[in-house]
């Protein structure tokens, strides 16, 4: 329950670094909720979180809060409140795959700009390493829900009122930014707290949890090296991209060695079809693994025809490769077998060859955890002027682009029957050449400061676009215009730099189009902006 922040403000009249320490955040707190730190640190200060060192940020308070959810379970979050230069606005970050981690390497970039910042760890701790480990999700459904989207909530919420008692003022905008299961999450919270945030960035989503994560186990099993006639080894795969690259490219008008659409492109597997018996097999295919490179890149249709889930996209082999069994050493434990063995069945002994329609059916009955983000009637959000940014990469190898193009056009199948335009408040980026939420194939631009991107770039406190902190080229930036301004961003212009670090230079930059345009090549040098027009 929210805790009334103006009838408790006796120690407004303190400084800021006064006011950072459990003593003066307890009044504001709920019964469940208990303070693990507050201290401030300056620019000097280093904060040493499990994924890094953070220094060198505008002077902050940092608060650590454990809440209990239930009887047997509870989550944790930090907070992190600027002290001198605080924009009155406040920013969530969402998380990874099943990991049990604050996201301290969002929040350190989000007060830069000047945000209040806040993360979870969903309920759990688990590290990076561990995104495709769900064993603390055995029996365990509170902790489930926490995952699932209470984690998130409670955190925004007590957050804000930590937040207004800091500073004696009201916040004026809240906003959200998370990639993979943090895109899951900020569509979660779109669709069932709408109040929550302003403004959403919701990258590469994750948001079919019951289909997408029995997806990855049915790809895994795809390639299993126990079939050696099917099976494609990891330097096939890179044969694989290879010709992927050669047919692909020039479909867009101009050799590049960027894929614009990989859906686009009318890839022939059977060009690489070996053509003797006496033909090198490893620069080769033979017809039970072209039938195989069928089964991993095409859509998921099972009985009576339903349709499970989308196909990666040509040009996302380097990351597919990642997902599939190309090795004997993870035929016992392979991807995505942790979703139905430690959410649906409950299970620790669950074979992973047991995978079937069923399992499907089963998952969408349960929907462990409440966390599928399959509730396209987003008018509330929409009502109360909320501004939604989604984006997807088109070569992730680790969620299939078609996922969000599918819930894009769910959503407006859902909506524009009821006289809605989904440009009013949704925008749709493909982002030609990216993988999962940052980085890309054959030097293609990514950046534009969406979650967990400025972690790849190499650099002291990288935060926004360096040297284009602006809304065409910052999706963060972007978002604040639309929702504070009403401008809505008909572009987003990537960049590559120079070895992803910025001090370097850029090395190319390219805008990306509101769906359904698409950037279309116009002439000149194609690293340029210039080059491409949306149509």
């Amino acid at each position: 329950m929210r805790v009334s922040v103006l009838g408790v403000l006796a120690a407004a009249g303190l400084a800021f670094a006064e006011k950072c320490n459990p003593s003066f955040f307890t009044p504001y707190l709920s019964s469940n909720a208990s303070i693990v730190y507050a201290r401030t640190f300056t620019s000097s200060d280093v904060f040493e979180g499990p994924l890094g060192n953070y220094t060198g940020m505008p002077e902050y308070c940092a608060l650590y809060l454990n809440v209990s959810s239930s009887a047997v379970s509870s989550y944790e979050f930090g907070l992190w409140l600027p002290t001198d230069t605080w924009n009155q606005r406040y920013m969530a970050y969402g998380n990874g795959g099943f990991t049990g981690q604050v996201a301290f390497g969002d929040m350190a970039p989000g007060v830069n700009y000047g945000f209040a910042v806040v993360s979870t760890n969903t309920g759990h701790n688990s590290s990076v390493t561990e995104a495709g480990d769900a064993g603390w999700a055995l029996n365990r459904p509170e902790t489930r829900t926490d995952w699932g989207w209470r984690a998130l909530h409670g955190s925004v919420v007590l957050g804000k009122v930590l937040t207004e008692a800091f500073y004696d003022k009201s916040i004026e905008y809240s906003y959200y930014a998370g990639c993979s299961t943090g895109g899951r999450q900020g569509l979660k919270s779109v669709q069932m707290f709408p109040e929550d945030f302003d403004g959403v960035l919701a990258g590469a989503c994750a948001w079919w949890t019951s289909h997408q994560q029995n997806w990855d186990l049915k790809v895994a099993l795809d390639n299993l090296p126990n079939n050696d006639s099917h099976h494609i080894t990891a330097d096939l795969m890179d044969v694989l991209a290879a010709e992927v690259l050669n047919q692909c490219d020039t479909a867009d008008g101009v050799k590049d060695n960027i894929i614009m659409d990989g859906y686009a492109c009318k890839f022939r597997p059977e060009a690489l079809l070996c053509n003797s018996p006496s033909a090198n097999t490893s620069t080769c295919f033979s017809a039970d693994q072209i039938n195989t490179i069928y089964r991993i890149y095409g859509d998921w249709i099972d009985t009576n025809q339903s349709f499970i889930f989308p196909s990666f996209a040509w040009g996302s082999e380097s990351q597919v490769s990642l997902m599939i069994i190309t090795d004997e050493a993870d035929i016992d434990a392979p991807s995505g077998v942790a979703y139905p063995r430690d959410f649906v069945y409950n299970n620790a002994d669950w074979p992973a060859q047991d995978l079937d329609f069923e399992t499907i059916l089963l998952s969408e009955y349960l929907d462990p955890g409440n966390a599928t983000a399959d509730n396209f009637d987003i008018r509330p959000f929409y009502r109360r002027g909320g501004k939604l940014i989604h984006y997807h990469g088109y070569a992730d190898g680790e969620i299939p682009t078609g996922s969000s193009i599918y819930y894009r056009k769910q959503t407006e199948n859902t909506l524009v029957p009821h006289g809605i335009d989904l440009d009013d408040f949704y925008r749709f980026f493909l982002i030609p050449g990216m993988e999962h939420c940052l980085n890309s194939v054959h030097d293609a631009p990514w950046y534009f400061a969406g979650a967990n991107q400025p972690a790849g770039l190499t650099g002291d406190n990288i935060w926004g676009v360096p040297g284009y902190r602006d809304t065409k080229h910052d999706a963060i930036l972007a978002l604040v215009a639309w929702v504070e301004n009403g401008t809505a961003p008909n572009e987003l212009i990537a960049t590559k730099f120079v070895d992803d670090t910025p001090a370097l230079g850029v090395q190319a930059q390219r805008r990306a189009c509101p769906y359904p345009q698409a950037a279309k090549y116009v002439g000149g040098d194609w690293n340029t902006t210039s080059s491409f027009r949306c149509v």
